[in-house]
């Protein structure tokens, strides 16, 4: 892997003889959350209306996982704790269908904007939801809206305490509601308060001058042309780098509610709805994928017995 783009310093041992290297493997993952799920908008951040909103989340995700069958795939599943104890049933077939299953918090709240407290109430509740649904160990976290920015690198403490193995939620790249300093590849996260360290998987991002783009991903992905994210996961494999891909259910879904929000967020959410299937279908037919487990070597299978 390039030194331009891997902290060698930081870089996770032995590396390139755990990961399949020819041709190069990327890694696919979803953020399994609802379409009202979002971070900042007024309209639905009363949890207690969440029960009355439809939804959405059953039907592409499952459309998600007949995708991925249909190229033999295997990829990560980041859920969300609240939607795993009211839709235990789609964990449980996710998991059938062979792939990992990480969490995405409980709540989907910012942690950036949390305590050390708070947090580890999150996440253990996500991660025993997760686990009781689907009988698969959880290994994995993104944050969500990657939220871990510069001053709680605390967090990665908190995952360690509660059995995390990796985090995915670093976005190399300024944004609006995350983005952090961090090398552009596979690395291992040592800038803890207790001094401890975490494998990192972060988004993928492409030179752009002396800043970085987002492009394989959310809304980067549905308003990008599908030939631009192919070139760009080329121009990161050329450099040994393995590309990390991230969607959310309602990615897919045309049919997703709008609510009221600012002009620039509302584009951000809707642009491309009807573009996404045939963007992953592209990628799926042009790259090798794997989840991230694999991705980083940490994929041997857990037992069930791991989670009792």
């Amino acid at each position: 892997m390039s030194a331009a783009f891997v902290n060698t310093d930081t870089a996770l041992p032995d590396l390139e003889s755990r990961q399949m290297n020819h041709p190069i493997v990327n890694a696919m993952s979803f953020d399994i959350e609802d379409w009202f799920h979002m971070v900042g908008i007024e309209s639905v951040e009363d949890v207690e209306k969440w029960e009355t909103f439809p939804t959405l989340v059953e039907r592409y995700t499952d459309g998600i996982v007949e995708q991925l069958a249909a190229y033999d795939t295997r990829a990560t599943f980041f859920i969300l704790g609240w939607v795993a104890e009211r839709y235990p049933e789609l964990v449980k077939r996710v998991v059938a269908a062979g792939h990992e299953v990480g969490t995405h918090s409980y709540w989907h709240r910012r942690v950036d904007r949390l305590d050390p407290a708070a947090f580890k109430e999150d996440l253990r509740r996500s991660i025993d939801a997760i686990e009781q649904a689907g009988g698969q160990r959880v290994r994995g976290f993104r944050a969500p809206s990657f939220s871990i920015r510069p001053g709680s690198e605390w967090a990665f403490d908190v995952m360690l305490d509660c059995g995390i193995e990796y985090d995915a939620s670093l976005f190399p790249a300024p944004r609006g509601h995350g983005g952090y300093p961090a090398p552009r590849g596979i690395h291992r996260f040592t800038d803890t308060p207790s001094g401890r360290s975490i494998p990192e998987l972060p988004m993928s991002v492409m030179r752009l001058g002396p800043a970085g783009l987002g492009f394989t991903g959310g809304g980067y992905l549905r308003f990008l042309p599908g030939w631009f994210v192919q070139r760009g996961i080329q121009r990161l494999n050329r450099r040994g780098m393995p590309a990390v891909v991230y969607l959310h259910p309602r990615d897919f879904a045309p049919d997703c509610p709008r609510v009221p929000m600012p002009l620039k967020r509302r584009f951000k959410c809707y642009v491309g709805l009807d573009t996404t299937l045939g963007k992953l279908d592209l990628l799926l037919s042009k790259f090798h994928w794997a989840a991230c487990e694999t991705i980083l070597g940490l994929d041997t299978p857990p037992s069930a017995d791991a989670v009792a």
